[in-house]
């Protein structure tokens, strides 16, 4: 009984929603027409299926009246149709609908009458208070149950009165629910102004013997509902509580209390509950901070300084949030602390805080720092994007290879095109050779930033003409990452360069661009490179493109030409083959029936045809009459059994195949449609599959066709 009513209550709750999204689309809505409602009231009054109906009632949420009321009423003691019928009448303005369901309240019984009481509630009839008063001493626990919520909902005078007093003298089971109707009305006095009214009911609610969930509710309302000065002790008790769930409570009213009276009382029991409780105070700071115009900064920094650590951990973190500029000593010195855990929260807060004068204040400390502070500070600059260009110039020039390579990182997060020389110098032709490393990473990490990557391309480019051939490798990767017209052009012509270097990098570069634009490059070095190796480079770089890039069904097929054409070798002819039969289009299909001529190819080609072929004929592409062109090898074919229908329902359609079936590994059927072909529909209004089971050449295959599919069996692969 008990889980009955948790589900009845759901599906209450779910119907709120609903109608509540009904009404509010209906509100907004001025489309509404009558002659809709007549065509929906029509198709409530035909023999349509079930499912029409139920979609015609919930458009009726939308576009009805009172002259739909009748017709949906009679829908209220149909148990299929019944929630559809309500969700209408629960939206529809007006009295009818009220009248209808308070009628139908007076007949029904079951879930069928809770379902009506639900939509009274709903509605909120006030019209209805006699009714459901009634209902409170129904024998059936699970309609009383419902009638003391939807009493909650009205909420009027008459509802309060009947409720209270039941708060000690209704049966176990219906108790909750009356607990849940009074806070529902306490709810709805609080927001009309009478919360003197509200909190009395509140308090009843709370001294009763009820679930801890109706007690919950009802102390966030008797906390909420009085003047801040009254409800703050109330709170602040919950925080004592040694019951965790309303220790929750407390943690989360806090966040809604008004005045700031509330954050003094929420620091008081920060320093006390970190002496006896560092797990709960841990998460008291974080509901100081959910306050952020009225936390009691000084609290937080007290904990964040030293203490218990869960306490420290929680208050550190807590300062990205709340702290400002006078945090940033503690930090830092937090930054730097032995305690590796305590170290990382204070340095990603470091990363996160958004006071303001933050960032000139860690310049302003960086051009006087000394020790671990001063590449602690650097690092800072980089994650913070400061703009302190000056400073880290002067850093990497440090004697300590720490504070060289912070500088360097910073750099890289900060550094604008204007001053992207510097980088790239130290990265081509370092002071120190042992910074080049942390200097190419960083190059990388501005290159890639950049907002104007040509300009950034063409800066690099006019490096690699007087770098030192070990670092050429490292330009050309960071060009690469950095993309575009330029890029691909230098690129392009370190592959076709004579360098021996040039060329093993350029192409192996081309070869994984992550661009369509590189396609005419890889082309030409495929073409035109003497070295075989660079050859196959551009070709399967090439291939690659047309592999992986979305295009057009005439491009794609254009490219595989150009490629096919271009390759040397029977391996490379068979990759573009690949392609075609991942990307099936009928331009791919005319290019792949054409290589079946192609010497030394015909039986790859043949396959690549035909799964083009199966994939646009499962698609509804009709392709027979490209096929009838096609040279295709003939077979033996011998259909094992093959079978139509949706699920366990099959009808065996064999004979029929094997009919059909002539030296081809396709099927012509007598007519497009399986149904037809096949004597009858086996499973009508279902989606259906033909499964067939056959040989090709001695070598067995299955495969599976939606209905009326193109009926192309796949060559069986080799085991």
């Amino acid at each position: 009984m008990l889980l009955t009513r948790h589900i009845t209550r759901f599906l209450t709750l779910l119907a709120a929603v609903l109608v509540l999204t009904v009404t509010s689309v209906r509100a907004a809505d001025d489309k509404a027409s009558p002659q809709r409602e007549q065509e929906l009231l029509a198709i409530l009054r035909s023999e349509a299926p079930d499912a029409d109906k139920a979609l015609a009632c919930k458009n009726l949420a939308i576009h009805g009246s009172d002259e739909s009321v009748p017709d949906l009423a009679k829908l209220l003691s149909e148990e299929k149709f019944a929630s559809w019928a309500r969700i209408a009448l629960e939206a529809i303005p007006g009295p009818a609908a009220g009248e209808a369901l308070r009628q139908a309240s007076e007949s029904l019984d079951g879930k069928l009458l809770i379902g009506v009481i639900n939509s009274i509630g709903v509605r909120r009839d006030a019209k209805s208070v006699e009714t459901l008063i009634v209902r409170l001493g129904d024998k059936d626990l699970d309609v009383a149950s419902a009638a003391a919520v939807a009493l909650g909902r009205i909420g009027n005078e008459d509802a309060i009165k009947s409720l209270r007093p039941l708060l000690a003298s209704a049966p176990a089971g219906v108790r909750s629910a009356v607990a849940e109707g009074c806070v529902l009305c306490a709810e709805r006095l609080h927001l009309a102004g009478k919360s003197a009214e509200a909190v009395q009911i509140y308090d009843e609610v709370r001294k009763a013997e009820l679930p801890k969930q109706r007690l919950i509710e009802a102390t966030r309302g008797a906390i909420l509902a009085r003047s801040p000065k009254e409800g703050l002790p109330l709170l602040m008790e919950q925080f004592q509580s040694p019951d965790k769930v309303f220790f929750q409570l407390a943690l989360g009213t806090a966040r809604e209390f008004p005045g700031s009276d509330v954050d003094q009382a929420l620091a008081s029991e920060l320093a006390k509950s970190s002496k006896t409780a560092p797990d709960r105070a841990a998460i008291i700071v974080q509901a100081m901070a959910d306050r952020p115009k009225t936390v009691v900064l000084a609290a937080v920094v007290k904990a964040a300084e030293s203490g218990p650590k869960p306490v420290r951990l929680s208050a550190i973190g807590a300062l990205a949030r709340v702290g400002d500029v006078s945090c940033l000593p503690l930090l830092l010195e937090s930054a730097l602390d032995a305690d590796e855990e305590l170290a990382q929260v204070a340095k990603t807060t470091l990363g996160d805080i958004a006071g303001k004068g933050i960032d000139a204040q860690i310049v302003s400390l960086l051009a006087k720092a000394e020790g671990k502070k001063y590449p602690l500070l650097i690092q800072l600059v980089g994650k913070r994007r400061i703009q302190a260009i000056a400073a880290l110039l002067k850093a990497m020039d440090h004697a300590d290879k720490t504070v060289r390579g912070a500088a360097l990182t910073a750099l890289g997060e900060t550094v604008t095109l204007k001053n992207l020389p510097v980088l790239i110098t130290q990265a081509i032709t370092p002071k120190r050779a042992d910074d080049a490393p942390i200097a190419q990473q960083a190059l990388k990490a501005a290159s890639i930033r950049m907002p104007d990557r040509e300009a950034c391309a063409a800066e690099l480019t006019t490096a690699l003409d007087r770098s030192p051939a070990a670092t050429k490798t490292v330009l050309l990767e960071i060009i690469s990452d950095v993309g575009g017209t330029k890029a691909l052009e230098t690129v392009g012509a370190s592959a076709s360069s004579k360098d021996p270097l040039l060329q093993d990098v350029g192409s192996r570069l081309l070869g994984k661009w992550n661009s369509v634009d590189a396609a005419p490059v890889l082309l030409d070095l495929a073409k035109t490179s003497q070295d075989v190796k660079y050859q196959l480079r551009g070709l399967r770089g090439y291939i690659g493109l047309v592999r992986k890039f979305p295009m057009a069904d005439a491009e794609r097929a254009e490219m595989c030409q150009k490629a096919f054409e271009a390759a040397k070798q029977p391996a490379e002819q068979k990759l573009v083959l690949d392609v075609v039969k991942l990307h099936p289009g009928i331009e791919t299909l005319k290019f792949a029936i054409k290589t079946i001529k192609v010497e030394g190819l015909k039986e790859e080609a043949t396959q690549a045809t035909l799964v083009v072929a199966q994939k646009l004929g499962s698609k509804g592409v009709d392709v027979k009459e490209l096929l009838s062109t096609a040279d295709l090898n003939k077979v033996k074919l011998e259909i094992i059994k093959a079978e139509y229908g949706s699920g366990a329902t099959q009808k065996d359609v064999t004979a029929v195949l094997q009919k059909q079936a002539g030296d081809l590994p396709l099927i012509t059927l007598a007519d497009a449609s399986y149904n037809t072909s096949f004597g009858g529909d086996p499973a009508p209004n279902t989606a259906k599959q033909l499964k067939v089971q056959y040989r090709i050449n001695g070598k067995a295959g299955e495969a599976s066709f939606a209905e009326d599919a193109l009926i192309v069996l796949p060559m069986p692969m080799p085991k």
